[in-house]
């Protein structure tokens, strides 16, 4: 077949589920009230855990960062989706393509790692609280923050490139919501079994051993809380930390399936369906859930609103 790529000022088209929906009307408007739903709270939760001094210790300055990620990841996906959507127009550069898929790949790496250090955090806070300040130290907690988007974004930027490297056939229709490697490399003219192979040893390799260290942290949690002699300790402690295990399970039960099941079991509609989870679904859910069961950061907000708005 004829090959084309940029040098011939191509792109790509993306067939996203708005377009392949039985009511696409409306399934937009549901996307634009999530999307301004994710950015209205992430953008708040930012602003109050960075203008409330109270909240400048580590557990609230990674989720912070959570935030960040969570606001970053769908702004690089849902807008243009609902715009192009619009306009019925659906089209992607060849360069904007290989943008979008290196900043997706970098925020959901970052926020895969990003949850494993939460969940250490909060072992460290339950399970040795006397040596929380010592375990937990600022320069601790600020590589916390900064190793996860170092090395997501190396991960990023190999995946990215390498995955673009490819000759793709006349078809350039993308059945997807965004340029993400799976779905990308089913355009692919040349034999990618070898890089699929690679992806998906990549892919175990940055989910797995995070996900390991969260449920072996939460499961020392579990036991450090059967023994607390108080039942107001026991409860604070498993609702911060059901809220964190309901966010793990939403993000790494999709990525997953995205990047771990074969091929074989995947179809544009459920690829289709799981990225709408991902890129909006969750970061809109993520800090509904963090804050309004967190009495710390509702009593923040509360103050930021008395000493900003009256």
């Amino acid at each position: 077949m004829e090959h084309w790529n940029s040098t011939l000022g191509s792109g790509f088209i993306l067939l996203g589920i708005l377009n392949n929906s039985g009511f696409p009307g409306l399934l937009c408007a549901t996307v634009s009230v999530l999307y301004m739903l994710a950015l209205t709270s992430n953008v708040l939760l930012f602003l109050v855990i960075t203008m409330d001094a109270w909240l400048h210790v580590p557990m609230y300055l990674l989720l912070r960062q959570l935030s960040l990620m969570d606001l970053l990841f769908t702004s690089v996906v849902t807008p243009k989706a609902i715009v192009d959507f619009l306009l019925s127009e659906n089209t992607i550069s060849f360069g904007g393509c290989a943008l979008q898929m290196f900043l997706a790949l970098t925020v959901g790496g970052a926020e895969d790692l990003l949850l494993a250090f939460m969940a250490y955090d909060r072992y460290v806070a339950i399970c040795h609280p006397l040596n929380y300040m010592v375990l937990m130290r600022p320069r601790v907690c600020w590589l916390m923050m900064a190793t996860p988007w170092v090395l997501a974004s190396l991960n990023a930027l190999c995946h990215t490139l390498y995955t673009m490297h490819f000759p793709f056939c006349m078809s350039r229709k993308i059945n997807h919501l965004l340029c993400e490697i799976p779905p990308l490399l089913k355009l692919a003219c040349e034999d990618a079994s070898r890089y699929e192979l690679m992806l998906y040893v990549t892919g175990v390799t940055f989910l797995i051993p995070p996900l390991v260290a969260i449920l072996a942290s939460y499961t020392l949690i579990l036991l450090t809380v059967l023994h607390m002699p108080s039942n107001e300790g026991r409860q604070k402690a498993l609702v911060t930390c059901s809220s964190h295990l309901t966010v793990v399970g939403m993000f790494y039960g999709a990525a997953t399936f995205m990047y771990i099941l074969p091929s074989s079991l995947h179809s544009p509609k459920q690829d289709n369906i799981i990225s709408v989870f991902y890129t909006i679904v969750t970061p809109a859910l993520n800090p509904l859930i963090y804050s309004l069961r967190n009495k710390e950061v509702m009593g923040a907000l509360r103050r930021v609103l008395r000493k900003y708005m009256l």
